[in-house]
């Protein structure tokens, strides 16, 4: 569905629900695109008139909406917490490799050999592949801590949950807790090493995150506040036009 916002069109998602009562809209995890969820034998008119009468709230959340920032030469975005500037050196041989700062340049640059097209794939796989490497460590050293056995790490590009958790010890992540500062990411891995002790959020699991994390509260606190950022980066478009 298709409404004018401030001049804009914007996309908005239908969700037809067995289970819905009223019509509701929300911002989609991640993404941040609106959802509008409907009941099953709603009707259509009805479900315009509601759009319309929330136009100004719709509107509002867009613009809390961050920008979103590609991958391709000349963007920033931030790796372990630490803005790196994306660079392109067609003329070089290689993958991605990070160039310090220096007197003429404060920012750390990012840097992808190859053809353009390329740069966006490659950084992703760059940042994936960091991402492992650093979640592998700090899970094996919060599971050795409270004494339990994991099995496989997969990286995914997951939009509702930064982490999760199966009963036969897989644990995945999303590959965007790269972008965080380091502990987020312990914390994070905390978080689902402690799933294998305590399936669940109680007190006792909870208790679990902290005795293995002390900065608990600081990983919660800054993706509570700052996670949503994260889904911007990578993205080549957005729900909204003109």
């Amino acid at each position: 569905m298709i409404v004018d916002i401030a001049g804009r069109d914007v996309r908005v998602a239908v969700r037809v629900s067995p289970r819905a009562t009223r019509f509701t809209l929300r911002m989609a995890p991640g993404t941040g695109d609106p959802v509008m969820t409907v009941p099953e034998r709603a009707h259509f008119p009805d479900a315009l008139d509601f759009l319309d009468r929330h136009r100004g709230w719709l509107g509002e959340r867009l613009a809390r909406r961050p920008a979103t920032v590609a991958f391709a030469a000349g963007a920033v975005l931030p790796l372990r917490g630490v803005p790196h500037l994306l660079a392109h050196r067609p003329e070089r041989r290689g993958t991605v490799w990070i160039e310090a700062a220096d007197g003429d340049v404060e920012t750390p640059r990012l840097c992808v050999a190859g053809r353009p097209e390329h740069m966006a794939r490659r950084v992703r796989d760059y940042l994936t592949r960091s991402a492992r490497a650093d979640l592998a460590p700090a899970v094996a050293t919060h599971a050795a801590r409270l004494g339990v056995k994991t099995g496989a790490i997969r990286i995914k590009d997951t939009r509702s949950r930064w982490g999760s958790c199966t009963a036969e010890g897989e644990l995945s992540f999303s590959w965007r807790v790269i972008l965080a500062p380091p502990h987020v990411l312990d914390y994070l891995a905390a978080h689902e090493v402690a799933h294998l002790r305590e399936m669940n959020h109680s007190i006792r699991f909870w208790r679990l995150v902290r005795e293995t994390c002390p900065r608990m509260d600081e990983g919660r606190r800054w993706l509570k506040l700052h996670g949503a950022s994260l889904h911007a980066y990578g993205v080549e478009g957005s729900s909204l036009s003109r």
